[in-house]
């Protein structure tokens, strides 16, 4: 067996003799087997050479390492493409008059799952994946998959995996025709799949001319639009794939492709896919830690202990148990004990139902959180986590405690969302074993986990919760200690200025609407009525020196009792605007001294989001973060920005930063406060006509 390299990443082969002669063509372009210039050109070659062998009957494609060809190489997306296209190669193969068998482990996304599509059959082992993300980059399939995939997989499931683009496994992909057999020996199964069509005679059909399964009702379109109309909200993105697909049932095929070309090239040019490509790198690049060794030791955490079976503390604590980590939930009486575990089974129990997880891995992850009364339980976890009331003296008082309970080298952490790390941390023995993890709510759900590093805190124990982090299944961003982080900082600047608005004129449905229009989920007042009006509110220290202490005092607690902002339906907790909060509002603004008017949405849209911008750029200044783009991972895992707009730093650019620090100054001027003083380093970026994303901190 002779091997012949075609290129530097791509070679040529042969199995077997005579009529059972198959080429092997193997892809080896770690890490990913990305489709650079030199594997398009090892397939093109390849094909040409074993298509033009008379002894070679079949060809097998294949790839080395742990992956099929996982997609696009995303670093010639900012140049001019080298030749051959990935087309030639596709046709290549597409067109070839030998049986063709594309054979795939790990993962066919993107080009990937395109170029598997143009072999004649496809061979898998049982834990492949398959899909196309482009979606996640703002984009659609260029190479015809938006073609190919509705022929052999149908419409319908074409929808869900383009307009997601979540992959689907090898079952999953042997039941809707995406794969012809699933193998456990894949080079050896592929090959002889290959021999056995070649002795069948079967027809080598193109998915390209397949229209059996095109046929479908076109109020599959419409209903699949209102399905997701909330969820992809001003993307372009998944609406184009729909068309697409629309295309690929209404078109010939060339033409469906002259259609996909035409909306791929709309959105490559746009800013939403630049936004997306921009996160896509940053989200990777907030899990680095500059001036951390990659050798840093890092803890064993085998075992994790929760203080406080709340909210946050039942949802940290799935957290652990979701990936297979032995959870000991405390708390400070049985009754509350009892209501959190009730809490977390129904969680399960939910997610069962829904069908996300089997009955059978629900009970198996609750069988590993062991609730308790007893800290000292935590005397033998390799973590803890305290969830209690945010209160800085009762958590140094925790940690106080915590030190004395947990064995040495115990990681202890605070999920804080505000308070002053380092004072925790000196309230113990060891602070370089005290690290923040800021879970958002709800825990179980959302990705993002502020990592707070302390003045003390150990390069081991930040390298250790970093990795935990991914673990766990969340996006970890490291950020330093300050008043509300990262995150809450910044989102309590908006905060003020949307309370400003409201005795200006503005409502609580207005601001609302402008900031979800803009594309976040919802407002700041819904907000608040969702996560209880009262919250942090004391009914005997109020003074009703604020619209929100007056709307408690007056029985308001949002949608827990049907009544803050807005009204609530009982059944469907649909929100109405109240007029008796408006009037509310005029009075109290009165009361102030502050002449009501009409405030403009855009108005209202820059006095919202400038702040934000502003703080973000004195948090980098002054170290906090470590990179801008490291903000905009926080705002759009944490806050819900949109990601098709790349996060506050990444939008102020779009804007232009010579016009978003004009407007910062003339607010400033007319409005005054602290959160519009101008960044000197925003201010020092936009006079150098720098770009605020690529902005690092001190």
């Amino acid at each position: 067996m002779r091997m012949t390299a075609l290129t530097e990443s791509v070679t040529l082969e042969h199995e077997g003799e005579g009529p059972a002669r198959v080429a092997v063509i193997t892809i080896d372009n770690p890490p990913v087997n990305a489709l650079s210039h030199h594997v398009r050109q090892g397939i093109l070659d390849g094909m040409t050479q074993a298509a033009a062998d008379e002894s070679v009957t079949a060809i097998v494609l294949i790839c080395a390492g742990r992956t099929f060809i996982a997609g696009a190489d995303i670093t010639e997306f900012s140049s001019a493409p080298k030749p051959p296209s990935l087309q030639a190669a596709q046709v290549a193969m597409e067109d070839c008059v030998k049986p063709v068998v594309a054979a795939i482990h790990g993962t066919a996304l993107g080009g990937g799952l395109e170029v598997a599509m143009c072999a004649h059959f496809r061979v898998a082992d049982a834990g492949a994946r398959f899909g196309l993300p482009e979606v996640k980059l703002g984009l659609l399939p260029g190479a015809g998959g938006t073609q190919r995939l509705p022929r052999v997989t149908g419409p319908a499931k074409a929808l869900e995996m383009m307009t997601s683009g979540e992959p689907i496994g090898s079952a999953e992909a042997l039941e809707c025709g995406l794969v012809d057999e699933v193998v456990s020996d894949l080079r050896q199964g592929a090959i002889e799949f290959a021999r056995k069509v070649v002795a069948e005679g079967r027809p080598l059909t193109r998915i390209r001319d397949r229209n059996d399964k095109l046929s479908v009702d076109p109020s599959l379109f419409t209903d699949f639009r209102k399905k997701i109309g909330a969820k992809t909200r001003g993307f372009l993105a998944p609406e184009y794939n729909v068309q697409c697909i629309e295309a690929a049932v209404s078109q010939p095929f060339d033409e469906g492709v002259a259609t996909e070309r035409r909306l791929f090239e709309v959105l490559m040019s746009g800013t939403q896919s630049k936004a997306q490509q921009y996160y896509f790198f940053a989200e990777r690049e907030a899990a680095k830690v500059p001036g951390l060794a990659k050798d840093t030791p890092k803890r064993p955490i085998e075992k994790v202990g929760v203080l406080g079976a709340g909210t946050m503390g039942g949802g940290i604590s799935m957290s652990f148990a979701n990936v297979g980590i032995p959870v000991t939930v405390v708390e400070r009486d049985q009754e509350s004990l009892d209501r959190g575990m009730a809490v977390i089974r129904s969680n399960y129990e939910r997610s069962a139902k829904r069908g996300s997880i089997s009955a059978a891995e629900a009970e198996a992850r609750l069988a590993l959180i062991t609730p308790s009364v007893d800290q000292s339980e935590f005397s033998d976890v390799d973590m803890v986590v305290e969830a209690v009331f945010e209160d800085l003296d009762l958590k140094k008082q925790v940690f106080g405690e915590l030190d004395r309970i947990c064995k040495p080298g115990a990681i202890m952490a605070s999920n804080t969302s505000f308070l002053d790390v380092d004072q925790m941390a000196a309230a113990t023995q060891r602070p370089g074993s005290v690290i923040g993890t800021h879970f958002f709510s709800p825990a179980n759900v959302m990705k993002l986990l502020e990592v707070v590093r302390g003045d003390r805190t150990d390069d081991e124990v930040i390298a250790t919760v970093m990795t935990l982090s991914k673990r766990i299944n969340k996006i970890p961003t490291l950020v330093g200690v300050c008043d509300g982080f990262v995150g809450n900082r910044m989102l309590s600047q908006r905060r003020i200025e949307a309370d400003r608005l409201l005795l200006e004129g503005a409502t609580p449905a207005q601001i609302d609407q402008v900031i979800y229009d803009f594309g976040f989920p919802m407002g700041p007042y819904a907000m608040s009525d969702l996560a209880g009006l009262d919250i942090g509110w004391n009914a005997s220290t109020s003074s009703g020196s604020t619209v929100r202490e007056i709307l408690c005092e007056s029985g308001r607690r949002g949608q827990k009792n049907g009544r803050g902002y807005y009204v609530y339906d009982a059944e469907t907790r649909a929100s109405t605007p109240d007029p008796e909060v408006v009037e509310t509002i005029r009075a109290f603004a009165a009361s102030q001294g502050v002449a009501q008017r009409t405030v403009t949405d855009d108005e209202v849209l820059e006095r919202l989001l400038l702040p934000i911008v502003n703080e973000g750029a004195k948090i980098l200044e002054e170290g906090i973060a470590t990179r801008a783009s490291d903000i905009d991972v926080v705002w759009i895992n944490g806050y819900g920005w949109p990601v098709y707009t790349g996060g506050p730093m990444f939008w102020a650019d779009t804007v232009g930063l010579p016009e978003v620090v004009a407007k910062i100054r003339a607010y400033g001027e007319r409005l005054g406060g602290r959160h519009w003083d101008l960044s000197p380093l925003l201010e020092r970026v936009a006079t150098d006509g720098g770009k605020l994303q690529a902005a690092t901190g001190a």
